[in-house]
């Protein structure tokens, strides 16, 4: 992602945040990080994020989606003494849809991003409208897709170890690269 590509999205970011009246300081809005999960197409597949706190004991976050936008399947694995994570996502503006491991809808209202398909495997549907939320427990399988307007998810977690997230799509690099 280019520096350009990075304002931009950090911009329409804060265009969400703000839709959504999530109080943001200076220092928040310019460390907000943009995920591009190095597929370079992130109006399909991102996520923004600006992290609030993240220490060995607890984490929280807050994270804009554009419209429709897909955050990828994937896991927070345990690793060493580490259970994975558990996280509570509380939908504080838009709908998201919300899939996890165990039955499978009939009719998902998500679909993943064109051309990758076959990197989606979750299928048990959760939709949150603002105000609700959804506890994921550590080592399930979930990705998320926004509604029309967008979204804006609050995360209460564990320690976040974004670096050790094991995603289906083996093209997918957590840590965003900018140039």
């Amino acid at each position: 992602m280019t520096k350009e590509q990075y304002e931009k999205a950090r911009l329409a970011a804060l265009k969400i945040y703000e839709n959504a009246n999530i109080a943001l300081t200076d220092q928040e809005k310019n460390n907000l990080e943009v995920a591009d999960f190095g597929l370079d197409e992130l109006e399909k597949t991102g996520l923004q994020i600006v992290t609030y706190v993240n220490n060995d004991r607890y984490c929280a976050k807050e994270m804009a989606l554009f419209p429709h936008q897909t955050c990828p399947e994937h896991v927070h694995a345990p690793f060493g003494n580490y259970i994975g994570k558990q996280e509570t996502f509380r939908c504080r503006y838009g709908t998201v849809y919300l899939y996890v491991e165990g039955k499978a809808a009939a009719a998902p209202a998500a679909k993943p991003p064109e051309g990758s398909e076959q990197w989606y495997t979750v299928w048990h549907e959760i939709v949150l409208h603002k105000g609700e939320q959804y506890t994921i427990s550590p080592n399930t399988k979930h990705w998320f897709q926004s509604g029309d307007v967008g979204a804006v998810v609050s995360e209460f977690s564990t320690q976040s170890f974004d670096e050790y997230d094991i995603f289906t799509d083996p093209r997918i690099k957590r840590i965003p690269e900018i140039d």
